[in-house]
């Protein structure tokens, strides 16, 4: 990953939809301003309590429903606030010392984008007809129009960009650039990044790295080789769906086999092998288009061990707004993420729950023990209910130790000093160069060196 961007590393990451956590309305049929994006700065106290560091939000510029339709990237949405209000907001989280990545969604744009509505209203005499891919006037498109053009994955309400007119790329990098001026944003997440076009992400990468080097581009990827993604001119970290899906299955199957494949396959044992060595994954539990974790996990009590691994494996955790509160969420057979995408109050919350607590511990260990940043990954016991690991850098050592099994583990850890657990602060001895540690029931611990316990408060 470029240096730049190595606050990523230590970073705990919380992700809002804003148009469906504040409230907006579906559609967008209004253009009264709402200001309701000014509720984030009501739950930054509630971010620091889980000490979360960065925020990525989902889409804020105007769209015609879910914000993956834009029509204008230069404006925020009405339902959401206006641009002085996303101002303070950016102003309010940096501050309190929060980062702030937004969605940048340059694939395709919605039928009311302004050079689309050209192209309907004047047809062949467009100057934009070749912002669009595959547009034509040989057909007819499926909503009546007397031409043809690409939508994405048969999405015509979402028209595809033409990236590689110079015109389209130059118009999105600089709307970029207005972003990073006026909102002094960290960085992008750019939507559906494995049907961008390269030369487009390199050009993007170029312009906003020149403006401000440790600006962070993180890529949707779904599946398919990672490295295609990331490196030098490219991204510097994508969605690492492939453990997303093993975090919560390995559960499911009591089988940590699964999990553990995963991570080896990424990132190697004993810093040894590993075809994603020294990427930065963004990793997670559940998002805005999938099932939330309190849905699809079988035995309730796994969630603790779910997030102490999200945390400690090697990448970036990030929590999905109201899943630290175990809110329940089904992905509708239908299609629809209206109910993944719900409006919450913070009022209506206990914010002193045991998984906000263990979540924002784990949140601390993130930024306090740097093996866990940037320590390669070590296995020491596998079985399909006990799984051990460590992480480790050249300053220090954290070990990690998980059970679901309906019995206590016990777990033999090879460390000459005595071990302290990070959470319940219980405290491990060393004999001959071994610490023996016992495992509760569905639970897991994180220990580290106790000589270092006086220094990390």
């Amino acid at each position: 990953m470029n240096n730049n961007t190595s606050w990523v590393n230590s970073s705990v990451f919380y992700h809002i939809y804003p148009l469906g956590f504040c409230g907006a309305d579906r559609i967008h049929t209004d253009n009264t301003v709402n200001h309701s994006i000014l509720k984030i700065i009501d739950w930054i106290k509630h971010f620091k309590k889980l000490n979360i560091n960065a925020l990525y939000l989902g889409p804020v510029f105007e769209s015609s429903s879910h914000g993956y339709d834009t029509r204008n990237y230069e404006k925020i949405d009405t339902r959401l606030g206006d641009e002085e209000d996303l101002k303070k907001v950016s102003e309010k989280l940096h501050d309190s010392g929060i980062r702030l990545v937004l969605d940048g969604v340059f694939n395709h744009v919605g039928r009311e984008f302004f050079a689309f509505s050209d192209v309907i209203k004047n047809k062949q005499n467009s100057p934009y007809c070749d912002w669009f891919v595959n547009l034509n006037f040989n057909g007819q498109s499926p909503f009546g129009d007397p031409f043809w053009y690409e939508g994405w994955e048969g999405h015509y309400e979402l028209v595809k960009l033409n990236l590689k007119n110079p015109a389209v790329s130059d118009y999105l990098i600089n709307a970029v650039l207005g972003w990073i001026d006026k909102f002094d944003i960290d960085g992008l997440r750019l939507d559906v990044a494995y049907m961008l076009d390269q030369d487009f992400i390199r050009t993007l990468s170029q312009s906003v790295k020149t403006v401000k080097p440790n600006f962070w581009l993180m890529g949707e990827v779904i599946h398919g080789n990672y490295a295609m993604y990331v490196g030098d001119g490219l991204l510097d970290s994508v969605t690492n769906y492939e453990c997303y899906k093993g975090l919560y299955s390995s559960h499911n199957d009591k089988n940590y086999f699964e999990i553990a494949h995963s991570i080896i396959r990424q990132f190697g044992d004993g810093g040894n092998g590993g075809i994603y060595n020294g990427m930065t994954t963004y990793n997670f539990v559940d998002n805005h288009d999938v099932t939330r974790l309190a849905s699809i996990l079988r035995n309730k009590a796994d969630i603790n061990n779910v997030y102490t691994l999200l945390f400690t494996m090697p990448g970036v955790p990030s929590v999905y707004y109201g899943s630290e509160f175990a809110i329940e969420g089904v992905k509708e057979k239908n299609g629809s993420d209206d109910v993944l995408r719900p409006e919450l109050k913070l009022s209506d919350f206990d914010d002193n729950t045991e998984l906000c607590r263990h979540i924002a511990a784990l949140s601390k260990m993130k930024k306090t023990l740097p093996a866990l940043s940037d320590g390669y990954f070590k296995q020491i016991l596998l079985q399909n209910r006990v799984f051990a690991f460590m992480r480790k850098n050249s300053t220090n050592e954290v070990f990690v130790a998980l059970n679901i099994d309906e019995t206590e583990a016990s777990v033999t850890l090879p460390c000459s000093y005595d071990l302290i657990d990070a959470e319940t602060k219980e405290i491990f001895k060393s004999v001959d160069s071994k610490v023996v540690v016992n495992i509760p029931v569905s639970s897991g611990r994180v220990l580290y060196d106790l000589a270092l316990a006086e220094g990390i408060k």
